[in-house]
């Protein structure tokens, strides 16, 4: 790179007839422009001007030399702004493994916006339950919602997501209302698997509460429909049931309590990341945190 900056400097002087042209055009102080030529010559070893006190000119040596930096100094330029063009503007098959319900809730109009944006990306979406692997597999980019375990893989935090206690009316009226999270203990919990306790928070002040219920599940729209339907409560983000509340089918419990925000973050194999995939990864980052993310 160090030589690369040096030709273009040298194309730069004779361009411009002079130390001090050049270095009027490019910013970089007349004597260092000197003091780098001369360094590019020993390094040569060869001469490759003729100084004057008014002007430069070119040698032999210098004018072989010369035709080859503007072809090289040119190229180099015309690949930078290509390259500028394509992040701008990326192109290709973004093949992404997401959670279902998070993707259908949070992910869905995100995409549809983000296609809208860049319409040179198609999209490739694995939305099974198994957790691809991004080293074997033709993924560009995993959403995984939670703490992660120890891995080689590189992972961002998008946003972090709390949930909240909801249940329906017609439940509430037969059951009662919790009106401290130890309440809980007492009443149908819809679950997921393995999970006996809800960490509920509180400024702070948390609570581990043990829960049970007659059904246990792992699918969020299941979750919902059973709520509504008055067999239990819930704990999920008020992003995921927002129609039930507006539509009075749900209610909030025990405000001023969450649950422990889970974190959603972005997997990758690498650091070093094609355009659509980067483009992909800030597109959802900059939208979650207008939704109902903390």
């Amino acid at each position: 790179m160090e030589l690369l900056n040096d030709m273009a400097l040298f194309v730069e002087v004779v361009n411009a007839k002079g130390f001090r042209g050049a270095a009027d055009a490019t910013g970089v102080p007349n004597s260092t422009v000197s003091r780098r030529i001369a360094l590019l010559e020993k390094a040569i070893g060869l001469r490759l001007l003729h100084r004057t006190t008014r002007r430069v000119e070119l040698t032999e040596a210098g004018r072989i030399y010369y035709e080859r930096c503007r072809r090289i100094v040119d190229e180099a330029r015309i690949a930078h702004e290509q390259l500028g063009e394509m992040l701008a503007q990326p192109s290709g098959v973004l093949r992404a493994s997401l959670p279902v319900d998070f993707a259908s809730i949070y992910l869905a109009p995100i995409i549809t916006e983000f296609a809208q944006h860049y319409p040179g990306i198609r999209f490739e979406f694995d939305l099974t339950p198994r957790r691809v692997d991004l080293i074997t597999e033709p993924f560009d980019v995993a959403i995984r919602v939670g703490d992660l375990p120890d891995s080689t893989l590189i992972a961002r935090q998008l946003a972090s997501i709390k949930a909240e206690v909801f249940a329906s009316p017609g439940y509430l009226a037969k059951a009662g209302e919790p009106q401290i999270p130890s309440d809980l203990s007492k009443h149908e919990c819809l679950g997921f698997p393995k999970v006996e306790h809800w960490v509920l928070q509180s400024g702070v002040h948390t609570e581990q509460v043990p829960v049970s219920g007659r059904y246990v599940l792992n699918n969020v729209g299941m979750f919902r429909r059973l709520a509504t339907l008055d067999q239990g409560l819930i704990l999920l983000p008020r992003a995921v049931v927002a129609e039930d509340i507006q539509l009075g089918r749900l209610r909030h419990v025990l405000p001023g309590w969450h649950g422990k925000p889970q974190p959603v973050y972005a997997l990758t194999e690498t650091r070093l990341l094609p355009a659509k995939t980067q483009r992909f990864i800030e597109f959802v980052r900059d939208r979650i945190a207008t939704m109902s993310a903390v």
